[in-house]
């Protein structure tokens, strides 16, 4: 799934101090993010940009659900968890995280930190990736993913 021209999550002000916005269930979601999934602040409910009724809108994910190829971190960090862990969230390969609208000040950074299993019971030490200020991130989300950290007003895409 490829999405072009990412736009607003939610509309506020935005400014250096605010709190950043986040997806609420119910709320409207840019159109381009259909299919896209988030982790909301509560660590538990995972939501989906949906089309409901013809409106694009912020609905509950029941899980387990399937790997999802296209999530959206809305500055705070959310944790997912990729293959090394029963039922994924996330598939290992290509990905590409790119800042969503409307730029933020400072620009965002697109931060992933990756630990994997080495044998039963042993994570490795985490392993960051982080975007220069409002750029870009391709990464490579690792075979045997266990916990994987996104962060940054950003939409990540599997390539592929």
């Amino acid at each position: 799934m490829s999405i072009v021209g990412a736009s607003v999550l939610v509309a506020s002000a935005a400014t250096a101090h605010a709190e950043p916005a986040y997806p609420r269930l119910g709320a409207d979601c840019a159109p381009d993010f259909i299919g896209a999934m988030t982790l909301l602040p509560d660590e538990v409910t995972y939501a989906a940009c949906r089309d409901v009724d013809g409106s694009p809108v912020w609905a509950a994910v029941q899980t387990p659900f399937e790997p999802n190829d296209t999530w959206i971190s809305y500055g705070p960090e959310i944790t997912v968890h990729g293959q090394g862990m029963r039922n994924p969230n996330v598939t290992s390969g290509r990905w590409l995280a790119t800042p969503t609208e409307p730029p933020t000040d400072p620009p965002t950074v697109c931060r992933a930190e990756q630990e994997t299993v080495v044998e039963a019971g042993v994570l490795s030490e985490p392993q960051v990736s982080e975007s220069d200020p409002g750029s870009e991130l391709p990464v490579e989300f690792l075979p045997r993913l266990f916990y994987l950290t996104l962060s940054g007003n950003c939409l990540w895409t599997r390539e592929g």
